[in-house]
């Protein structure tokens, strides 16, 4: 998830209605594009971040999404849910429930209306038969972590509760805060390792986003082997950029979705990266290949 002007857009449209290098000639290692989509292997469940393809209209985007295999789409609020299921497609990630990426959890000023919107979101979600939502920790306004984490803990704490009674799942999102987010908090995979521990419910855990962590951390692969237990949903996009996951980026994403396999996941992967190609879904298309491992 980014926080640039299309995506600030987008969660203020969500939240509102919630109440309302171009890609070059394949290398072998990477799924060439195609006219139509080889039968995908059914280990991963791809999913995509709508913000991504916004210029995309949703229903021609669920179209796609069912021809190319898709179980669902991230970040979508509660006015589009209605659109989704009508192309047997879930909300993988909802939204709508934050404030903002920069005001979040670790700031007591926020709690009283964050626990409002948790507290109504958590019902819609599970009514809606969706399971995953999202949060933010907010940014650290030089606030130290050990502040940051105790803050997190007690006012999501007091919305835990209820998202264990209805099943679902709140995940907090790691964010790069050297590119594209200056300032976050959850920067770190330890620091939402140590909150996860804190708030002890399996219940609240981590979206993962590899491009985020892969700039602010790397070693993206050992970090998913030791800490896969707090990891509920992942997110991709190309380094640097956050363009297509192809061969025009420093990631090797098959390797990727085979240590996420081998530690047990099956929940979604969503691609989050924003396309250069002028075929933006042919991009997705090929995205999705690339990750079916």
């Amino acid at each position: 998830m980014t926080d640039n002007p299309n995506r600030r857009h987008a969660i203020k449209s969500i939240i509102a209605g919630s109440a309302a290098l171009a890609a070059g000639t394949a290398l072998p290692s990477f799924i060439p594009a195609k006219k139509k989509t080889a039968m995908l292997k059914g280990n991963i469940q791809h999913s995509v971040c709508r913000w991504c393809f916004n210029d995309t209209p949703l229903d021609q985007l669920c179209a796609f999404g069912n021809e190319i295999g898709l179980k669902g789409i991230d970040l979508v609020g509660p006015k589009d849910w209605d659109t989704l299921k009508k192309y047997n497609l879930v909300s993988t990630m909802c939204n709508g429930a934050e404030i903002s990426l920069s005001k979040g959890w670790n700031d007591k000023q926020y709690h009283s209306t964050l626990i409002k919107n948790y507290t109504e979101h958590i019902d819609l979600v599970a009514n809606a038969g969706f399971r995953n939502l999202f949060t933010a920790s907010g940014n650290r306004n030089g606030m130290d972590d050990e502040t940051g984490l105790k803050n997190c803990v007690e006012g999501i704490k007091q919305v835990i509760g209820q998202a264990e009674k209805r099943g679902v799942v709140i995940q907090m999102e790691l964010l790069n805060s050297k590119v594209d987010h200056k300032d976050y908090m959850c920067d770190r995979t330890q620091w939402g390792v140590e909150l996860c521990k804190r708030i002890g419910s399996p219940n609240f855990k981590l979206l993962y986003d590899i491009y985020h962590m892969q700039i602010d951390e790397g070693d993206v692969i050992r970090t998913i082997r030791d800490y896969n237990t707090y990891i509920g949903h992942y997110h991709t996009a190309g380094v640097p950029g956050r363009h297509e996951i192809d061969e025009t980026q420093e990631l090797y994403y098959p390797a990727i979705m085979k240590a996420i396999l081998a530690t047990g996941f099956n929940d979604y992967v969503a691609q989050e990266f924003i396309p250069l190609a002028a075929d933006k879904l042919e991009s997705l298309r090929k995205a999705v290949m690339i990750c079916d491992v």
